[in-house]
């Protein structure tokens, strides 16, 4: 049986024990008042661990790492901070890797966080906002501390969690994080026009997270029978799907339902999931495997970059020397629509950031997608399509899409003047 507790007399020392390491849900699914909790009593528990998923909070601090080590996938949101202090240790796994390394303990989860909903009708708990990584941390962690949250919403997924499941719960009430992504620009908006023109009705949508991917789904909201198998999902999902854009009717997997494994969002998408069974979570292993996504066809990736070459190799981690964004769950699906029938792999970004180009003839930071999986490149400029394109065409389609500013210089260094 759990053992409640109240907030105020939550005593973490006397639960995690030093060289261990912690986890909780990302995004909107971090149980706040815990982990505030953690970071206020670090020195009581000594040195331990934490592992991050993506981070939106201002909950960790860089000097926190006078007692704890962190590390991650990402360098996404709040952990670029710590990531430019250098207090945070990089996975560069693809995201559909770590499932087995954290269901067989190569990646060892101590203390496991939730957020969970309330109780149901039947006494089950739900995952709420998260499931994806912590589904198979449930049956690893040696402790479980839950945040039950009565405006955290109950969703459906692959797994409840009951009493049994959970040794110690604090029961809070407070609006969960929302994630407002800003408002879309010019080219923001081109790129998602460009995209829109080219995806049919009754494809099924992955997509990343931020204002791009927000403004292509806005661009789609004239499309019909749009379905949906993604990693993550923001506000725009709630929009198209109580519009009846995505109605998940022609899915060849899971017809009639919206896949995910987390929320990227604000209220909107929070109150739309709730208690709604036209929306499923699932474990990474399912919203990002490959035996599960070659059953769709149509399949339609809309995932960003921080720079592409001239060859099609991607950099998605690395900006300015400082680790911003991950491998995570590109290449799982960019390879899934390049297989899928009728399936299109989409990688969207504006052609400059700042006063650089993003379109280059050498990345500044590592090979996230290899050129052998390059797709469809996008930008306000246009797109370029290098599916079976030899190099000598994939430089051409690529400074095609480059701002028009620095074409000429691409061309003189692709050619090596």
């Amino acid at each position: 049986m759990s053992q409640e507790i109240n907030l105020a007399s939550l005593d973490l020392a006397a639960i995690i024990r030093p060289g261990e390491t912690v986890a909780w849900g990302q995004a909107s699914a971090e149980p706040l008042p815990l982990t505030q909790a953690l970071m206020a009593q670090r020195h009581a528990i000594g040195q331990f661990k934490v592992f991050l998923g993506v981070t939106y909070s201002d909950t960790l601090k860089a000097e926190y790492a006078d007692c704890i080590e962190f590390f991650g996938y990402p360098g996404t949101g709040g952990n670029r901070a710590l990531a430019r202090a250098g207090k945070l240790d990089i996975y560069p796994l693809h995201y559909s890797q770590l499932y087995q390394f954290l269901a067989d303990g190569r990646l060892k989860i101590d203390v496991l966080m939730l957020q969970l909903a309330p109780a149901n009708e039947q006494g089950h708990y739900s995952l709420s906002l998260a499931h994806e990584y912590l589904i198979p941390l449930l049956d690893r962690a040696r402790v479980v501390i839950a945040e039950v949250n009565d405006q955290a919403p109950w969703t459906y997924g692959e797994r409840v969690v009951r009493e049994e499941d959970i040794d110690y719960i604090v029961r809070t009430s407070h609006p969960p994080l929302e994630l407002l992504h800003p408002a879309a620009g010019e080219a923001e908006l081109a790129i998602a026009r460009h995209i829109a023109g080219m995806v049919e009705d009754g494809s099924t949508l992955q997509f990343g997270i931020g204002a791009l991917p927000e403004a292509i789904l806005a661009a789609l909201s004239g499309h019909r029978d749009l379905g949906v198998h993604s990693g993550a999902i923001g506000d725009q999902v709630a929009v198209l799907m109580e519009s009846g854009v995505i109605n998940n009717a022609r899915k060849t997997l899971d017809p009639g339902v919206t896949i995910a494994g987390v929320m990227f969002g604000g209220r909107r998408i929070q109150q739309f999931c709730h208690r709604n069974p036209a929306v499923q979570f699932r474990a990474m292993n399912y919203t990002h495997g490959s035996a599960v996504l070659s059953k769709l066809d149509k399949f339609v990736s809309l995932n960003a970059a921080i720079e592409v070459d001239l060859s099609g190799q991607i950099n998605a981690e690395v900006a300015g020397g400082t680790y911003v964004g991950a491998v995570g769950g590109a290449v799982d699906f960019q390879r899934a629509a390049q297989q899928s029938r009728g399936g299109l792999p989409f990688v969207a970004l504006p052609s400059m950031a700042g006063k650089s180009s993003r379109i280059v003839s050498g990345l500044s930071g590592p090979v996230s997608t290899p050129r052998s999986d390059a797709g469809i490149i996008v930008t306000e400029y246009g797109v370029a399509d290098l599916r079976g394109m030899p190099l000598s065409q994939r430089m051409k389609k690529l400074i095609a899409i480059a701002h028009p500013d620095v074409r000429e210089r691409l061309e003189r260094e692709a050619h090596g003047h």
